[in-house]
């Protein structure tokens, strides 16, 4: 099996794609897959400023969590992005990473499959299709990765609210066992 990297995006407390991302883990571990998780609550994360140094030297300018965040993203075999949809779009914190990658392109990234689990409030079927897309751009820039699926988990709103959404927790787990 392969070595999965789960990124939590969401900063809040008792945050629903987290406890869904739980869920989402227990189901790849159960596959086989070995499974590292990583949160981004307490990360300090700076802004990209576009300097491009890291495309000669592979290596970000700016010393911050998101160096030895890329690194893991760079080593792993599979990735799952898990946000929240705040104003129908991935969290900032989310793209501010996904920015912050850029060292990785002209690298030897071992990343081949990209995975999306979003909640939000909203629970129309059109909710993440921004995310989904402003992610879709991210992996286009890696040629060998695609976006092979992603779950979203709507109507759920209140901190904590994913506890009591057996439904979602079930299709969080069935989600990370079919991951590849």
């Amino acid at each position: 099996m392969s070595s999965v990297l789960v990124i939590s995006t969401s900063l809040r407390a008792k945050s629903n794609s987290d406890i869904l991302a739980e869920c989402l883990i227990k189901g790849a571990r159960e596959a086989g897959h070995e499974v590292e998780h990583v949160s981004l609550k307490g990360k300090d994360l700076k802004f990209c400023i576009g300097c491009l140094a890291c495309q000669k030297t592979q290596k970000c300018v700016l010393k911050d969590d998101a160096v030895w965040i890329a690194e893991k993203v760079k080593n792993a075999d599979t990735l799952v992005f898990a946000t929240p949809i705040y104003y129908y779009e991935m969290s900032g914190q989310m793209k501010t990473l996904l920015d912050r990658m850029n060292p990785l392109y002209p690298s030897d990234y071992r990343f081949r499959k990209v995975y999306m689990l979003a909640t939000a409030a909203e629970d129309e079927e059109t909710t993440p299709e921004k995310a989904v897309n402003g992610l879709q751009g991210w992996v286009d820039c890696f040629e060998k990765a695609e976006l092979a699926g992603t779950l979203f988990c709507g109507g759920i709103s209140d901190s904590g609210e994913a506890f009591e959404k057996r439904d979602e927790q079930d299709e969080a787990y069935e989600f990370g066992k079919s991951l590849q």
